[in-house]
């Protein structure tokens, strides 16, 4: 079924930020937009997840979602109103935090808690399909457990405490954190064991919950027959978080969608972007990545609750381009991620040649897609999507061969990036997923390169999604990757720019540059045309939009980075040259 939406959805330029990416809150970042410099610049704001209440993953641990009342307020969303900016959001269908109200009741009310069936009981999923261990966690048969497409090594589960003192494990796919508070000897209830023993026991644990190692491998010598005891002891005082998946069969959980999708259109969203579905539908001896036809099916459901809110949805799907995940998705009618672009801008920079991003570009308007792209954005540059892929035993070749593809990552890295991988069930790395960085390092800090980027993107098909810090070409931020948490690597590119920042960062020429290329894109209407391609040189980059009387043409030189834009406004013919 082709998706339907009777919103006009706007073809400007799209900010994408937190809502506290800039100053401290979402106020500080309408305080920028209200400056002269950013008039007509944006016309959608993708507004990040920390916008709801949440504990992980920088918002995507959602709790609830209401307004994040620290960050937002009401008259925010007003005043976004006010600027005719439409707002875009995200709904994390596959996974809620472990202190969301649902999991909660759970914990407070066990068996007998409304939302029992609400999240996936990793043992009771796996249920006469696989072997308890030791620990009493049901190891899924080998058939099964070969195909698990896994986001980090180990099982994706979270083994949670409950206040009997009975642990549970629970699906989790993507992050968790664990805490272990150090103990004392007064934590320790054993009357036939001397206080120096008492002491070595404390000492022995305070130092493993130090250096973050396993505690079930502790040698607590002559005591160990009560090391159960001392550990379910140390697990009391345990605190975690964690992104629970949630048991799309119960019919709790689609009541829920149903709330949220109405409390999201009452706070003015537009688009509604749709993270981690693919990961939603799970069944025994899939991949548990994309099923089909569940996964097509869960999507039609969320469809119909959309519609009936008037959401544009944005289905979010990281995938090998050879695998054809987009090319399915368009089809049915969806907007796209262009997650390709970012990986191929960088190559068509470095290599100075049009023919990969020429061959996308001309694949994105013969096909019909309805995309949304970004150079940088809260995440990695992608770099996995570009493969190509074997698919019942045909390959398809991606928009990259392999060694394009890694000299792209041994670039970005050189300059300083992080990597994120993808690991088998046994914890073995099989692929390489993304890298980190600023998009401006990724470049190497070279601010012809960004510029020519940036128009570049905005004249490509889709809908041009902008990473706030990209605009005043941040660089990378290793002390936030290196302090981080979980998933501190990402922080590398999510550095808060201070009010003062972005006042001395509207000074500098690829800062002004920047908005200058975005409010043409914004405002000008040849950019709701038809889109074509002349020929040119490999090292160039010719590219037109025509609508009626107006146009805009972008000659780029990919060896010199100086590129020229032609464009007509109110019939008067102007230029550009940078």
């Amino acid at each position: 079924m082709v998706q339907k939406n009777t919103k006009s959805i706007k073809n400007g330029v799209m900010l994408n930020a937190y809502p506290d990416s800039i100053g401290q809150t979402l106020s500080d970042t309408i305080k920028m937009l209200q400056l002269p410099e950013f008039k007509d610049v944006f016309s959608l704001f993708y507004v990040l997840p920390t916008f709801f209440n949440s504990d992980l993953d920088r918002g995507f641990s959602v709790i609830d979602y209401d307004i994040n009342s620290e960050l937002v307020s009401k008259k925010d969303l007003e005043t976004l109103e006010k600027l005719n900016i439409q707002l875009k959001f995200d709904i994390v269908l596959n996974h809620l935090s472990v202190n969301s109200p649902q999991f909660k009741d759970i914990l407070l009310h066990g068996e007998n808690s409304k939302y029992k069936e609400f999240f996936i009981n990793w043992n009771s999923f796996w249920d006469g399909n696989g072997k308890k261990n030791a620990d009493g966690l049901i190891i899924p048969n080998q058939e099964y457990l070969s195909k698990l497409f896994m986001r980090k090594t180990g099982l994706p589960i979270l083994n949670v405490g409950f206040p009997d003192g009975t642990e549970k494990p629970y699906w989790n796919t993507f992050y968790q954190e664990i805490k272990y508070t150090k103990i004392t000897i007064e934590d320790l209830p054993f009357n036939n064991i001397s206080s120096s023993e008492k002491e070595l026991i404390c000492t022995k644990i305070n130092a493993s919950i130090e250096k973050k190692e396993a505690l079930n491998t502790i040698d607590f010598g002559k005591n160990n027959s009560l090391k159960n005891k001392i550990l379910q002891i140390v697990n009391t005082k345990k605190t975690y978080l964690g992104q629970m998946d949630v048991n799309a069969k119960s019919e709790l959980v689609w009541e829920f969608y149903k709330e949220t999708l109405a409390k999201l259109k009452g706070f003015g969203c537009s688009i509604l972007r749709l993270d981690a579905f693919a990961y939603l539908h799970k069944e025994i001896g899939q991949t548990n990545f994309f099923n089909k036809p569940g996964t097509w099916d869960y999507l039609e459901k969320i469809k119909q609750i959309a519609d009936c809110n008037d959401l544009l949805l944005l289905p979010e799907i990281h995938a090998e381009y050879g695998l054809n995940l987009h090319d399915e998705v368009a089809k049915k009618g969806y907007q796209i991620y262009d997650f390709f672009l970012p990986g191929l801008m960088i190559h068509t920079l470095e290599k100075n040649s049009n023919k990969a991003i020429l061959k996308w570009a001309k694949e994105i308007i013969d096909k019909g897609y309805k995309t949304v792209n970004m150079l940088g954005c809260h995440d990695g540059i992608p770099v996995l999507d570009l493969k190509g892929k074997e698919v019942n035993g045909t390959y398809n070749k991606g928009l990259l061969d392999d060694n394009e593809i890694e000299s792209i990552m041994n670039t970005v890295i050189e300059r300083g990036g992080r990597v994120k991988n993808l690991y088998d069930p046994s914890g073995n790395k099989i692929s390489y997923y993304q890298v980190n960085a600023t998009f401006f390092s990724a470049l190497g800090e070279n601010e012809a390169k960004l510029l020519l980027a940036r128009a570049i993107q905005l004249f490509m098909p889709g809908i041009p999604q902008v990473w706030y810090l990209d605009i005043f070409a941040g660089k990378n931020n290793y002390k936030a990757a290196d302090e981080g948490g979980t998933g501190a690597h990402k922080e590398i590119n999510r550095t808060t720019l201070s009010i003062e920042d972005i006042n001395q960062g509207v000074k500098k020429e690829v800062v002004k540059n920047q908005l200058k290329l975005m409010r043409l894109r914004n405002t000008l209407k040849a950019f709701s045309g038809n889109i074509s391609f002349q020929e040119s040189e490999e090292n160039e980059f010719h590219i037109t939009w025509t609508s009626n009387d107006s146009f805009a043409e972008l000659k780029a030189n990919l060896t010199t980075y100086s590129f020229n834009i032609k464009y007509s406004e109110n019939n008067i013919i102007k230029e550009l040259n940078f």
